[in-house]
């Protein structure tokens, strides 16, 4: 049987993958995530939902990432340049080399799709 076209991204009955800033990327607090994978390719692809609970640290990308913020509050600041506030109904990309720090106001939780 081959496997299903239509993928349903969704936590329920999931077990979220945990983790935390790298130590010398963390700026402040004690974020702590959780990642819920709901599609992983040998091509680089990955989607799924993530969540963070409130803190800041330094992040650096070598992929492309589509972001839609569900819950939450976080100020993204990019290295030389703006500051964005975003919060529950934001949508946005980070590119590749996009440089910068991500600080979890209150607990962050957002739909995500990589292309590495």
């Amino acid at each position: 049987m081959s496997e299903p076209k239509f993928l349903t991204v969704s936590i329920d009955g999931v077990e979220p993958e945990h983790g935390a800033p790298a130590p010398d990327r963390l700026i402040s607090g004690d974020p702590q995530f959780r990642t819920w994978n709901a599609e992983e390719r040998d091509s680089g692809l990955y989607a799924g939902i993530w969540e963070s609970t409130p803190g800041k640290w330094r992040i650096v990308y070598d992929e492309w990432e589509f972001c839609h913020i569900l819950a939450g509050v976080s100020v993204i600041a990019e290295e030389g340049g703006e500051a964005r506030t975003v919060r529950a109904g934001d949508s946005f990309v980070l590119r590749p080399g996009f440089k910068g720090s991500w600080e979890v106001l209150e607990t962050c939780r957002k739909e995500y799709v990589i292309k590495l």
